[in-house]
């Protein structure tokens, strides 16, 4: 299968996760039943599922498929992980809303796990716009950088989809437990499609992400930076020099 299959496929399947949560938050009325917090939690997982990971997901996959030039696909991808970003913040921020106090959701693996993948996230985003963006930076310093925004990028990418995992989990746990709901009930098949479809679309992110897009591709590196060649191998689609 080509690079090109792989991205489409990878677009696809962003666009039928969006669509599902949509119809879980819209149709299926066990989790976003009208409460007190209904608000804030509808909030949190509509930005952190479809505002986050599939944005940023699709942020990665610019350098892909969008034509013009690499300062416009720079300007995309930028564009498109600070709103991942923003995204991520506002999701994060209404957990704090609760009576209970503002740490009160923050003692779960899934919770920690999210911390970190957000304040990883902001980092990279932070650090990626002033060494790749920034006409100040010397080439040598964005060609030592490269990789590890790369290898950076995608280690978050994927830490964050584990994430989501341990969000469903809890909200499966949740719902059996404080809510009596079977386990084949319509919500639990909808969540467990949506882990399903996460897991597969992180591999074809990645997988999109490190193929070469084709044989004639190549990225022009110095003699200083060959042992960094295999990594560099894979980052090409990301900023050009």
């Amino acid at each position: 299968m080509g690079n090109d299959s792989l991205v489409l496929l990878a677009r696809l399947l962003g666009l039928v996760i969006a669509v599902v949560v949509v119809y879980w938050f819209l149709l299926l009325k066990s989790t976003f039943a009208p409460r007190k917090g209904f608000t804030y939690t509808t909030i949190h997982a509509l930005l952190m599922v479809i505002g986050f990971i599939l944005v940023s997901g699709e942020a990665i996959l610019i350098h892909r498929w969008l034509p013009g030039s690499k300062k416009t696909k720079k300007a995309v991808h930028l564009l498109l992980q600070g709103v991942a970003l923003l995204s991520a913040l506002i999701g994060m921020w209404t957990k704090f809303h609760y009576e209970s106090g503002i740490f009160s959701n923050f003692y779960s693996l899934h919770s920690w796990m999210g911390l970190l993948s957000v304040s990883l996230f902001a980092a990279q985003w932070v650090t990626g716009f002033l060494s790749f963006w920034h006409r100040g930076q010397v080439r040598e310093t964005r060609t030592t950088l490269l990789p590890w925004h790369v290898f950076l990028g995608l280690y978050i990418y994927g830490l964050a989809i584990a994430t989501a995992e341990t969000g469903i989990l809890v909200k499966l746990t949740h719902l059996q437990t404080k809510r009596n709901l079977p386990r084949r009930c319509a919500e639990a098949v909808v969540l467990n499609g949506v882990g399903l479809g996460l897991v597969l679309l992180c591999a074809l992110v990645i997988a999109s992400a490190v193929l070469p897009k084709s044989g004639n591709e190549k990225i022009v590196y110095s003699s200083q930076d060959r042992p960094n060649v295999w990594l560099l191998d894979f980052s090409f689609f990301f900023f050009s020099f």
